[in-house]
């Protein structure tokens, strides 16, 4: 697989940028990214199955029981 040009520390940077009001145009242009990289990377660290989710998740969420025949 190809290795990207920024780390997953640096996308979230780039994110949180995002988040504290800065427009994702101007960020795009500094960073130098598409806008559809930009919003791909949006929805993946958003997506439940990141890393980041997962250690912020309750340790009780999830089945707890599995589905029984009856």
């Amino acid at each position: 697989m190809k290795q990207g040009r920024f780390s997953e520390e640096q996308i979230i940077g780039i994110l949180k940028q995002n988040e504290a009001g800065a427009a994702v145009t101007q960020l795009c242009r500094k960073h130098g990214i598409g806008e559809s990289t930009f919003y791909k990377w949006n929805a993946a660290q958003r997506a439940p199955d990141t890393a980041v989710s997962k250690s912020t998740r309750p340790s009780g969420c999830g089945r707890s029981k599995t589905k029984t025949a009856g």
